[in-house]
C-alpha cells in the first residue's frame, strides 16, 4: 500500500491540493472574467409565461400515465346521464289484457274528429227536387231513344214497320231532321247552287213596283266565310229549303205529292223573311207576289282528272207566288191586316 492518499481521480494528494493554473498555448493566460449569462440563461432567470396545454402532449401525457400507474377517475364518466325519454316511456296498457273481469263493458271509442262529407249531387236535394230531377231525366232518355229509333226507321230500308207507320215517321223526321247520303254517294254533289229572288210590292196608291234580284246563298257565304262559329241557320236553312223543293218538284216545276205544297210554303217563308230585311216596307205596303230562281254552276273537275264535264251555269226560273197572310209570320199587325182586306178585295173582284 503506498504510503500517499490519492485524489478523487487517483491522483497524488499534493498534486490534487495544488490549483491548475490556467494555462494558453504559449503559456500562462490571464484570469478569465465573469462570463455574461447566454441567451438560454436570460430566457430562464425571467419568469415562466403560462402557455396552453397542446392538446397532442396532453394526450401523450395521460396514456404514460396510465402504463406508469392508476390515473384519476374521469370526471365526464362519472357525470349521471339523463335516460332515455322513447325507452323510459311507460307503455299504455292493452284495455283487452288489462280489464279486470268485473269491470264492465269496455270504454267507447272517441269520437272521429273529421265532420262528415256533404253529399253531393242530386243526394243534396230535397225529396221533392230528387222527384222531379229523376222524371226529367226520364223523359230525356225516353225522348233520345225514340229520336234514335226514328232516325234508324227512315234511313233504313223498307220493311214492315215503315210500311205501317211510314207516316208517323216523316211526320217526326221532316223538316228539320231530313236525312240524305249525298255526302257518302259514289259522285258527292258538285255543283254550287245560288237561290235569288224578288218580290212585287203592293204600293199604298194600288200601284205596284218590282224588286231587283237579291242573291240569298251570297249573303249566307258571306256570313259564314271568317267565322269560327257560323249558325246552323246561314249554313243550312236555305241549302235545305232548296233541296227539299227540288227533291218534291218535277222539271216542269210541279209538285209530285203532298209534300212538295209543303216545300213551296217552307220556300216562300225563308224567300219573305230575307226580303223583308233589305226592301223595308213603307206604311200602306205589302208584298204582293214572290218569285224564286236558281243558278247551277257545275264545279270544274281537277287538273289531274280525265274528266269531262260542261262547266255552263243551269237556271231555274220559278213562277210567282201570291202572298198570303200566313206566309207572314212574322208581320205587324197593320201589315197582316192590309193583307188580308187586300185578299178580299181580290176575292170580290
Amino acid at each position: 500500500m503506498d504510503g500517499y492518499d490519492k485524489g478523487p481521480r487517483g491522483e497524488p494528494a499534493g498534486r490534487a491540493s495544488k490549483p491548475a493554473e490556467p494555462t494558453g498555448p504559449t503559456g500562462p493566460t490571464e484570469p478569465r472574467r465573469a462570463a455574461e449569462p447566454t441567451e438560454p440563461a436570460r430566457r430562464a432567470s425571467q419568469p415562466a409565461q403560462p402557455t396552453e396545454p397542446d392538446p397532442e402532449l396532453s394526450e401523450r401525457a395521460e396514456l404514460d400515465s396510465g402504463r406508469a400507474g392508476p390515473t384519476e377517475p374521469d370526471p365526464t364518466l362519472d357525470e349521471p346521464t339523463e335516460p332515455d325519454p322513447t325507452l323510459a316511456k311507460p307503455t299504455e296498457p292493452d284495455p283487452e289484457l288489462d280489464v279486470p273481469a268485473d269491470s264492465g263493458p269496455p270504454a267507447e271509442p272517441p269520437p272521429d274528429p273529421t265532420p262528415p262529407r256533404p253529399p253531393a249531387g242530386i243526394a243534396a236535394l230535397s225529396r221533392g227536387s230528387q222527384v222531379v230531377a229523376a222524371l226529367v231525366l226520364a223523359v230525356v232518355v225516353a225522348t233520345v231513344c225514340v229520336h234514335v229509333g226514328m232516325l234508324f226507321l227512315h234511313v233504313a230500308p223498307s220493311n214492315t214497320v215503315t210500311k205501317e207507320h211510314g207516316r208517323t215517321v216523316e211526320d217526326w223526321i221532316y223538316p228539320e231532321f231530313e236525312q240524305n247520303w249525298k255526302l257518302f254517294a259514289p259522285n258527292p254533289l258538285q255543283q254550287n247552287v245560288a237561290v235569288e229572288v224578288r218580290a212585287q210590292i203592293r204600293t199604298a196608291d194600288g200601284t205596284s213596283r218590282t224588286t231587283r234580284w237579291y242573291n240569298l246563298s251570297a249573303q249566307d257565304g258571306a256570313a259564314i266565310d271568317h267565322n269560327p262559329l257560323p249558325s246552323h241557320t246561314q249554313q243550312n236553312e236555305l241549302r235545305r229549303g232548296w233541296d227539299f223543293f227540288v227533291a218534291t218538284h218535277d222539271a216542269q216545276n210541279r209538285p209530285t205529292g203532298l209534300r212538295g205544297e209543303l216545300s213551296e210554303r217552307y220556300v216562300r217563308r225563308i224567300a219573305l223573311l230575307r226580303l223583308d230585311r233589305h226592301e223595308p216596307l213603307a206604311r200602306g205596303e205589302a208584298f204582293d207576289q214572290v218569285q224564286v230562281r236558281s243558278r247551277t254552276t257545275p264545279v270544274p273537275p281537277p287538273e289531274w282528272s280525265d274528266e269531262k264535264i260542261n262547266i255552263k251555269p243551269v237556271q231555274r226560273v220559278l213562277p210567282w207566288w201570291s202572298v198570303t197572310p200566313s206566309d207572314l209570320p212574322l208581320a205587324d199587325e197593320d201589315r197582316a191586316r192590309g193583307d188580308v182586306a187586300a185578299e178580299g178585295k181580290g176575292a170580290v173582284r
